[in-house]
């Protein structure tokens, strides 16, 4: 390393940041990654507690997506927040981390039309905001890389419960002792397929105007904010990626929105 290397590492890299109502060590990051290693009842397993303490050095872990509902699930064998027993198993990751010094955020995510008849109850169509199948696939054990299944549009009096399931799996995260959360609203999942005219068909007051498109997203945040606080909530966007069948024929003014 030669010396604006080291300036670097000792002028900013690794001093502390502070991040809402906590203190951060250093200011690296650990963004979310996707395992697949959850436990029967998409419960995180013992290796999980291992893997992210073992990760605890940095500023911020921000744990893998999380399904915040029974259907929010797209691919196997992924974590979940909402039962008692998922709950209890992520205390003991939350706690292995902190014990080492480390603060961790979880990642709430509802995976929308990317995902599978396979992970819904009784084998029923993914939700999202139209009807229109993403060209996308996920991983089925024995079937292998299978078509995203065609789902079904939320009826507008259902979303205020997904909503609400946003709002309860914050509640369960810092019950399960994480630091915060992360809304995911990106990668063409089901906040960020509200916002995109390519995957948002509705003529509700969900769909149509950016104002309108943005609602699902406002009122998540608000809810979560709501049950948890401002300074323990944050959202990931990604306005240009094409992840998952994502697209919008104007990014620039919906994101500044």
């Amino acid at each position: 390393m030669n010396a604006k290397t080291d300036s670097f590492l000792t002028d900013a890299l690794f001093q502390p940041l502070q991040l809402g109502r906590i203190q951060l060590a250093n200011r690296m990051v650990m963004a979310p990654l996707t395992r697949n290693r959850a436990a029967d009842g998409n419960l995180p397993a013992d290796m999980a507690t291992d893997y992210y303490s073992q990760r605890a050095s940095v500023g911020l872990i921000i744990a893998e997506a999380t399904q915040v509902s029974e259907t929010a699930q797209g691919y196997n064998a992924t974590p979940g927040v909402h039962t008692a027993e998922q709950i209890a198993g992520w205390k003991k990751v939350t706690d292995a981390v902190h014990a080492k010094g480390g603060r961790i955020f979880l990642q709430l995510w509802h995976t929308g039309r990317i995902s599978h008849t396979h992970f819904q109850p009784d084998n029923q169509s993914p939700v999202a905001p139209s009807a229109l199948a993403a060209k996308a696939k996920t991983f089925i054990v024995g079937q292998g890389h299978v078509e995203t299944s065609v789902p079904r549009a939320l009826a507008t009096e259902e979303i205020a419960g997904v909503v609400n399931d946003f709002r309860t799996a914050a509640a369960n995260a810092i019950e399960a002792s994480f630091d915060g959360v992360e809304i995911h609203g990106a990668h063409g999942y089901l906040v960020d397929a509200f916002l995109r005219d390519g995957s948002n068909h509705r003529t509700d007051p969900y769909g149509g105007s950016i104002e309108n498109r943005a609602r699902f997203l406002l009122e998540v945040m608000t809810a979560v904010v709501g049950e948890i606080g401002a300074d323990r909530t944050g959202i990931r966007l990604s306005p240009v990626s094409p992840v998952n069948d994502s697209s919008e024929s104007n990014p620039q003014p919906l994101f500044e929105h």
